[in-house]
């Protein structure tokens, strides 16, 4: 008898993010419910979803991301979906026993010195790093629950200058994806990423024309992440 795959329920089944999920080949069965299903502002409409599903996790990706200036213009917003909206799916979680596994950011640390260990303390540097902190925190609460500090940027690179000056590690939705599933039978926080590199040297191998640009101060100049844990686990074989 074929064995059946365990189901993981994705929220904001429409991002670009989700999107990756779609096509790839797992002993996972996604599935992507509508907001209409599953809206993680309401708790009841989360937990009647969930009931209804039975699913081994939830993963989170539902949030408001792009562009970052709309967690500085409508802060209302991007805390009802990324800290409240977070909350909500936790607790819908917590009360059937369901895993989740929370998609953050990188950016919850400094970006000052670089080379950020799991462990290490965390000082989100914009309004979007902070709400995805917001999230984390009520993931925290939770020890069925998995996070993942990636960074990770949209395919192709759509800008025409890039930082060099700017350590960190880039690496696309789709490349990220088969990474992460092989993660989500783990717990605690992980990094998730590519090489340390700058983001010109990442944006030249995809556009040879992306030209130079140096940030003075509106994007921290060493957001790197330590990769060791994730990459012993990969070794191990999870």
């Amino acid at each position: 008898m074929k064995k059946k795959r365990k189901i993981i329920v994705v929220t904001g089944g429409n991002g670009r993010f989700a999107q990756a999920f779609k096509s790839i080949k797992s002993k996972y069965k996604f599935i992507f419910p509508l907001k209409k299903k599953l809206d993680v502002t309401n708790n009841s409409k989360i937990v009647n979803y969930l009931k209804k599903i039975k699913p081994y996790a939830v993963l989170h990706l539902a949030g408001l991301s792009r562009p970052m200036s709309i967690h500085d213009s409508n802060i209302g917003k991007s805390i009802n979906l990324n800290i409240i909206g977070t909350a909500n799916v936790v607790t819908a979680c917590e009360k059937l026993n369901v895993k989740i596994i929370y998609m953050s950011t990188s950016y919850v640390y400094d970006g000052k010195r670089g080379n950020y260990k799991e462990t290490d303390p965390v000082l989100p540097w914009n309004n979007y790093a902070w709400s995805k902190l917001g999230g984390e925190c009520s993931v925290h609460m939770y020890k069925n629950s998995l996070i993942l500090r990636a960074c990770v940027t949209q395919k192709p690179f759509v800008h025409e200058r890039a930082f060099s000056n700017v350590n960190l590690n880039f690496i696309f939705h789709d490349e990220i994806v088969p990474i992460i599933v092989k993660l989500f039978n783990k717990k605690g926080i992980y990094n998730v990423g590519g090489k340390t590199q700058t983001v010109y040297q990442f944006a030249k191998k995809y556009n040879k024309k992306v030209k130079k640009k140096s940030s003075k101060g509106e994007f921290p100049l060493n957001p790197s992440i330590n990769l060791s844990k994730i990459k012993k686990s990969l070794k191990d074989g999870i």
